[in-house]
């Protein structure tokens, strides 16, 4: 039985299983959870895929948990659910958002994956003050929450409501280590970016542009009213179908 957000817990897992032969793994953005991706995964559930839609480590419990978990055991976590999945389905799709999105490229970039959907995904931090994080860290270790860009009313990702400084010192390692990466993704990507995006800047989708390989097909889809948790904003259902779409369309491609 897949597991399904309660009122007690909105970001518990979302596990479901398919019928089309394809999975989905589904990752959500740094201080989120499932909740703010749970209809995007439903929709690919709707599909026909299945998809996997994990709580990753150090999310869904305190902001104190993030604080005290490395970046390596977040790639480490993504990399166990692909196994899973890419265990009995021969096409595993990866989607996500902000910092998803770089763990998505992450894994692309090591393991072999059909295609990649992105929203605002991070790969750079816009705060001045980002590179002195190693040292702010134990000085402040806390800032203000990022959570709930939304220009939808009534929106609510259930994040954590302060951000972790040491978390943030982390998600740059694993921003850096990605754009390292980059040149090694030959998997199609979509990109959906917002024009008014409060926690990523536009820098992420340049070095995106930049860091990829000539030959990769990147499709980037542009967002006008919609804020940095776009699966939960006016567009969403621009994003879900476009993304099934171009899932399908990979899959029709294959030699």
């Amino acid at each position: 039985m897949p597991e399904t957000p309660t009122a007690t817990d909105p970001n518990a897992p979302f596990h479901h299983a398919g019928s089309n032969g394809a999975a989905v793994l589904v990752l959500h953005g740094f201080t989120a959870g499932p909740a703010g991706l749970l209809p995007w995964a439903r929709a690919f559930a709707g599909a026909g895929y299945t998809v996997s839609l994990p709580l990753l480590p150090g999310h869904g419990t305190r902001w104190q948990d993030l604080a005290a978990t490395k970046h390596t055991e977040i790639i480490d976590a993504v990399r166990r659910e692909h196994a899973a999945l890419a265990a009995t389905h021969s096409r595993v799709f990866v989607a996500g958002l902000s910092m998803g999105g770089a763990l998505a490229l992450h894994l692309a970039s090591t393991h072999a994956v059909a295609g990649l959907a992105l929203v605002n995904p991070g790969l750079t931090l816009a705060s001045p003050l980002a590179p002195f994080t190693g040292v702010l860290r134990h000085l402040s270790p806390t800032v203000a929450a990022i959570a709930n860009d939304i220009a939808k009313p009534g929106g609510d990702e259930h994040a954590y409501d302060r951000t972790p400084v040491a978390g943030v010192h982390e998600l740059r390692k694993l921003f850096r280590d990605t754009i390292r990466r980059l040149p090694q993704v030959t998997a199609p990507v979509v990109v959906f970016r917002s024009d008014t995006d409060h926690v990523v800047p536009e820098s992420s989708l340049e070095a995106l542009r930049a860091g990829l390989d000539a030959g990769v097909h990147l499709e980037v889809n542009r967002l006008t009213r919609s804020l940095h948790v776009a699966t939960l904003d006016y567009e969403a259902e621009k994003i879900f179908a476009r993304s099934i779409e171009f899932f399908q369309e990979v899959d029709g491609n294959r030699p």
